[in-house]
């Protein structure tokens, strides 16, 4: 059964991780406090500031306090839907002022007019949300690479590390595991895939990183059909 359909990992697949550390990251926490101020009566961001008091436990957090607890989340790298949610709203802001481009490998770039052209359907999924993987795709250093992809999936399909998100996934496209072909630079994340079973590679770009038992390629210049 050959392979209908590439699912790709964003942070250390196709962008580099220092990329959403220390640019968007870092953005998305020095820009906080005046989004919140700026846009609280949104209703999206409204939204967004009770569900961090629901999760936090604090009911009455004032709008300081749930700054506070999303730049702690941000620090902590937290999966949280939320400050996803809010992440994507300021570097929506941060991408039309040109305060930076959504940095992608050259070689992904150069990957994908082969991946259309073998008729593939092609998605991401990121922890990051769907809204967020579309912006760093639209601004991106080679262009708009959006027109290329088929759908954008993150946590509200389920964590990345376990088996039923990538069912869900499969489900959403309606396509036989087999069929669907999952790279990521995550073991952990590979292996999920792999029990709802789906094909899998483990793209390796540095030579410290935890590799498992997948398939591996160093570039998306390897990938062959």
């Amino acid at each position: 059964m050959g392979i209908r359909a590439i699912v790709v990992d964003t942070a250390g697949t196709t962008t580099e991780l220092s990329f959403i550390k220390d640019t968007l990251f870092a953005y998305s926490a020095k820009a906080l406090p005046d989004f919140l101020k700026e846009n609280e009566h949104n209703v999206l961001v409204e939204n967004c500031i009770c569900d961090v008091r629901d999760i936090a436990l604090e009911p009455d957090a004032s709008l300081e306090r749930v700054t506070e607890i999303l730049q702690q989340w941000v620090a902590e790298d937290r999966k949280a839907t939320p400050l996803k949610t809010l992440q994507g709203l300021i570097w929506k802001q941060g991408y039309s002022k040109g305060e930076f481009t959504g940095h992608i490998f050259p070689d992904f770039i150069q990957a994908i007019e082969g991946i259309k052209q073998q008729n593939m359907r092609l998605y991401s999924f990121s922890s990051g949300s769907a809204e967020a993987q579309k912006l760093l795709f639209a601004h991106s250093d080679g262009g708009d690479l959006t027109p290329h992809f088929d759908g954008h999936f993150d946590t509200r399909t389920g964590n990345k590390l376990f088996k039923q998100a990538y069912l869900n996934i499969i489900n959403t496209i309606s396509l036989a595991p087999k069929q669907v072909l999952f790279i990521s630079d995550v073991v952990e994340e590979l292996k999920a895939a792999e029990e709802a079973g789906m094909r899998t590679l483990q793209m390796v770009r540095s030579d410290d990183q935890r590799t498992g038992s997948h398939k591996q390629i160093t570039s998306f210049a390897e990938l062959t059909f």
